[in-house]
């Protein structure tokens, strides 16, 4: 590969990246095909930070409240709602797609909260580029939530369900 090539390769990737940030994609992924034997495949993808944000009660007397500041904030930590991607049994998404919970529309679904579910066992499909893709569960155990609902979307890593 040539000193050009490269170079206009970098400017290709760079030209990547802005497009991802204007139009507020998570990833793109391009496929540039330069000769029979010659391409260049680029997967662009941005790191989303999750931002929680939790309001705070409202004090009963300001006063308390400018006089303890510390102790005001306090209360607000246990209200904070957990996470359920730093959950231990989340299940998260592999990829980019559209999430089912049934194979087809109003089959019943492969899990339902309570169900207990095997290893290895389809929990949910998630279609990317026309291809129905079975999630299967990591581990052994009890559905305890279903974070998502039949056709929404889902990004890549986003938490899908939660096994115990």
């Amino acid at each position: 590969m040539s000193k050009n090539t490269s170079e206009a390769d970098v400017a290709f990737i760079q030209a990547l990246a802005e497009l991802l940030n204007q139009n507020e994609l998570t990833e793109l992924s391009v496929k540039r095909e330069y000769g029979e034997d010659d391409s260049l495949e680029v997967r662009v993808v941005k790191q989303q930070n999750v931002v929680t944000v939790t309001a705070a009660a409202p004090a009963a007397a300001p006063v308390a409240y400018a006089a303890a500041p510390v102790a005001a904030a306090a209360p607000a930590a246990p209200a904070a709602p957990e996470d359920p991607a730093q959950h231990p049994g989340a299940v998260t998404s592999p990829m980019v797609g559209t999430c089912y919970l049934a194979a087809e529309p109003g089959a019943t679904p492969f899990i339902t909260v309570g169900a207990t579910v095997s290893e290895g066992q389809t929990v949910l499909i998630i279609e990317a580029m026309k291809t129905m893709n079975h999630i299967p569960a990591p581990k052994s155990g009890t559905v305890k939530r279903i974070l998502v609902e039949d056709g929404s979307p889902v990004e890549y890593g986003a938490p899908l369900l939660i096994i115990e």
